[in-house]
């Protein structure tokens, strides 16, 4: 099988289902990450020139650690607009690139515009991609694939309606976040959070909800075509 996430920015993916994608890899899957912003906005002192590349080995060191292929769409942070056909048809090329069997991305409806955004795209672009006329990149179209909706940040406005059991997974989880060096540091010096330890917590509850030591949960898009009879998550 082949699994694309698709993140707005760099340690999103980490926060939310890179336990389950880990899972993924160990039982044979092909993983694909894409980070559609640089991140580069994501620090007060770092510049954004000097972040957009820090960001993106701290992506690429995490993803080697569960052997998951990260890629990037190119944009930098509030850049990216779900009404905007440039963004659009880069989302498309990803997907054609991926072929996934089915695709994770952000809930629609999350704490922040490059969020929301990239979940609109990929929700729109998971459609576009299958057209054969559509012109892009790539000249085969995709297929048509389930969407899961992955958690929001310490999981607001979030009802999970699957869950995955990432009980043996969690250290890897927490040690790939902990790759993501410029944020976790600086969250924990400056601002007083204990970012691991918050996502950690989240795990946590989830197991609670469906008798796990450790979870992660996910919404199903439910919508015409997108449906499955199979279980494709781990």
């Amino acid at each position: 099988m082949r699994v694309l996430a698709i993140g707005a920015h760099p340690d999103d993916i980490e926060i939310a289902c890179s336990g389950t994608l880990a899972k993924c890899v160990k039982r044979g899957d092909k993983v694909i990450v894409c980070h559609v912003s640089s991140g580069n906005l994501g620090h007060v002192v770092i510049p954004p020139d000097e972040l957009r590349v820090i960001r993106a080995n701290e992506a690429k060191k995490a993803g080697a650690m569960a052997g998951i292929e990260v890629i990037s769409a190119g944009f930098d942070d509030l850049e990216i607009f779900d009404n905007n056909k440039e963004a659009r048809d880069k989302i498309v090329d990803i997907i054609k690139y991926a072929n996934p069997d089915f695709i994770i991305t952000h809930n629609p409806d999350d704490y922040m515009p490059d969020h929301t955004a990239v979940s609109r795209l990929v929700f729109d672009a998971s459609f576009t991609a299958t057209l054969p006329n559509y012109k892009s990149k790539y000249k085969d179209p995709a297929k048509l694939v389930p969407i899961y909706y992955m958690d929001t940040l310490a999981g607001v406005n979030f009802v999970p309606t699957e869950f995955v059991d990432i009980t043996d997974e969690i250290d890897l989880k927490l040690n790939m976040l902990n790759c993501h060096e410029s944020q976790v540091v600086w969250m924990r010096e400056h601002d007083g959070i204990d970012f691991p330890d918050m996502v950690r917590t989240c795990s946590r509850y989830r197991g609670y909800q469906c008798g796990a030591e450790y979870a992660e949960g996910f919404r199903q898009c439910q919508v015409y075509l997108k449906g499955t009879t199979k279980r494709l998550l781990p």
